[in-house]
């Protein structure tokens, strides 16, 4: 019975990790290029709580990290030249946070005092030989399609995007930023377009995600209900025997 107790206590702390990974993807529902999540599950094959050699052993819920869909979101629009959004799942643009690049689809971008294209947290937005940098006093800033980036009728830039064949690598790191922590390189990100004075919606569908809270919570209530069964019937057991002696 303890392995009943055990297997449901297992399943409490991934639903518990549910409910935090759901709640969170609410509160980022209007966040700019935000990815819904999900928790991946798996089955861990534990010791009994007995040593029972002729029973195999307990199957118990794992935790088996966090999974992402990267599917485009809606395009926004917001008339403002600096806003950019990419069309095309997978790809991102690419910026530079200290001596690494990271990648992120949240093209907000603005300008320094310097003169640099820069993200709202004030990271650097990477082109093709490296950070972008425009003379405000030339006017607005026209972004084509492929992301080359014009100003006063002259090619000054282009955005740098980055493709990744299994975004599987990606990790995420606040701000709206992934990181690639393996050794697999960008690929090109033909066909991806860029749209000016757009931006790309969360993919969050917050109907769904209320609904899973819903269903998280009542799971989690039938798992604390069969381990407070259990208990029950370990103390009657316990109680008939103490009379049986």
């Amino acid at each position: 019975m303890e392995n009943a107790a055990y297997i449901g206590l297992s399943r409490q702390m991934t639903l518990r990790r549910e409910l935090d990974i759901a709640a969170n993807n609410i509160a980022n529902a209007d966040t700019t290029g935000f990815k819904v999540e999900q928790l991946l599950l798996g089955a861990e094959v534990g010791n009994r709580a007995r040593n029972d050699a002729i029973r195999p052993g307990a199957s118990f819920v794992l935790d088996n990290g966090v999974g992402r869909d990267f599917s485009q979101g809606t395009l926004e629009q917001t008339g403002r030249s600096l806003d950019f959004a990419i069309e095309g799942e997978g790809v991102f643009f690419r910026v530079q946070d200290g001596g690494a690049e990271a990648y992120t689809r949240d093209g907000a971008f603005t300008i320094d005092p310097e003169g640099t294209l820069v993200t709202k947290s004030g990271l650097p937005v990477l082109g093709e030989g490296g950070p972008i940098t425009v003379d405000p006093a030339r006017g607005a800033l026209t972004v084509a399609d492929d992301g080359t980036i014009s100003q006063d009728g002259a090619v000054i830039g282009q955005l740098g995007l980055a493709r990744f064949a299994d975004l599987g690598v990606l990790s995420k790191d606040g701000d709206g930023l992934y990181r690639n922590g393996s050794n697999a390189a960008p690929i090109d990100a033909a066909g991806a377009q860029v749209r000016q004075g757009m931006l790309e919606g969360s993919n969050v569908n917050a109907l769904i995600e209320i609904t899973n809270l819903i269903e998280i919570s009542r799971a989690y209530e039938r798992a604390t209900k069969m381990i407070e069964n259990v208990q029950e019937l370990s103390r009657r057991s316990v109680e008939r025997l103490g009379r049986s002696s």
